[in-house]
């Protein structure tokens, strides 16, 4: 029997390591050939992946808000980039 290895605690993982798994796990439940339970231990995994990108892109959305408000909360100018 394989030696199987833990994947690494969600909450230590970078956005861009946390969305590539994501997008494998995806991949792998789309492709419907895990067993029952591997594929709930995925979807789970997959929701944690989830919750956890979801997290990093609003700590990001925050930092970057505070930036374009400046030190005394005006906008330092920088135009709409949408």
């Amino acid at each position: 029997m394989p030696e199987t290895t833990n994947p690494p605690e969600v909450s230590s993982l970078s956005f861009e390591d946390a969305l590539a798994e994501l997008d494998a796990i995806v991949r792998k439940l789309e492709g419907g050939q895990s067993r029952l339970e591997e594929a709930i231990a995925d979807y789970e995994r997959g929701a944690a992946l989830r919750r956890h990108c979801e997290a990093k892109l609003a700590e990001a959305e925050g930092k970057v808000q505070a930036i374009v408000a400046g030190p005394d909360g005006a906008a330092t100018g920088l135009r709409d980039m949408g």
